[in-house]
């Protein structure tokens, strides 16, 4: 029994596939990863957005990877990309017809460079949104909204690049 338990463990840490227990899939041979800053080129411009999307991004991968996240250069594995939208518009209205709820969408346009594997490349735009009660007064808000709709662009990002279900 003792010698499965050895073999068990030997095999593991045999595996050199780049498999992580977050699910990630990354090509051996991989060991960097850099992120370019995402300029925000929406019409309405929230001066924090960029960084904080740019920031939790390289945070998810170093976090969830093995690979080293730089914020220069170009790694083995590259994201870079651009802020496209950032709008804020009516989404329900109430029984009298008037604005109940608004809707925070934000969008990007993401190009994932795989060095190691040209065929993961991709080009592709995500967007996330958030709704809101018209009551709120949207500065009040905004700061959460940001937050939650950043999260989810980069767990689509993420998934996008180095997660293959």
């Amino acid at each position: 029994m003792r010698s499965l338990w050895v073999i068990a463990v030997f095999a593991l840490i045999g595996c050199t596939g780049g498999y992580s227990f977050t699910g990630a899939s990354i090509p051996p041979g991989a060991k960097t990863l850099s992120v370019a800053t995402f300029p925000n080129n929406a019409s309405t411009v929230n001066p924090q957005l960029s960084q904080k999307l740019t920031d939790e991004l390289m945070q998810m991968f170093s976090s969830q990877t093995p690979l080293t996240v730089m914020n220069s250069g170009e790694g083995d594995l590259h994201v870079e990309g651009e802020i496209t939208g950032y709008d804020t518009r009516a989404a329900a209205l109430s029984s009298n017809d008037e604005v109940s709820m608004n809707r925070l969408t934000v969008t990007v346009k993401v190009r994932f460079t795989n060095s190691i594997d040209p065929e993961a490349n991709f080009e592709q735009s995500f967007s996330r949104y958030r709704d809101y009660p018209a009551s709120r007064d949207f500065s009040s808000v905004e700061s959460s909204l940001v937050s939650e709709i950043v999260t989810e662009l980069c767990e689509d990002i993420f998934n996008k690049a180095v997660v293959n279900w």
